[in-house]
């Protein structure tokens, strides 16, 4: 079977975490947290959300919950340390739309921990764009 390179985009106002193919953006005094549209293309097909419970301290690196894919169930690594405000619950109970536009769809709202030292291990746009080509050079970015 023919590997189909990953087609996408890479919105310019959010932080991304290349390690854990996450974006972060900010919300006011808080966080959204969403996957990447290029690790929904390495995960497969997304056909279930469960974050942590609301309060939940979450340390940078640690699960802030996990998806099942059609391969496999995976924790979603958080890009930064923060306190759940609150989960996407609409995606818990139907999370087809972050297969279609996973820039659009955040997974959890935080409170940062620490977003000073935080937002130093995050990239912006053109350099995430650097790094799905490095990972997949027939990439289509637009």
């Amino acid at each position: 079977m023919a590997h189909t390179p990953f087609s996408g985009t890479v919105p310019d106002d959010r932080l991304y975490c290349p390690r854990y193919d996450m974006w972060v953006r900010q919300d006011g005094d808080a966080v959204l947290i969403g996957i990447t549209a290029f690790g929904v293309f390495l995960a497969g097909e997304v056909i279930a959300f469960t974050a942590k419970p609301r309060g939940a301290e979450v340390a940078r690196g640690r699960g802030l919950g996990t998806i099942e894919s059609r391969k496999t169930v995976l924790a979603v690594h958080s890009p930064i340390g923060f306190t759940l405000l609150d989960m996407n619950e609409a995606l818990e109970e139907r999370p087809a739309p972050i297969n279609a536009d996973p820039h659009a769809e955040w997974l959890v709202r935080g409170r940062p921990l620490d977003w000073a030292t935080d937002a130093t291990q995050l990239i912006d746009a053109a350099a995430y764009r650097a790094h799905i080509l490095s990972v997949e050079p027939e990439a289509k970015l637009a």
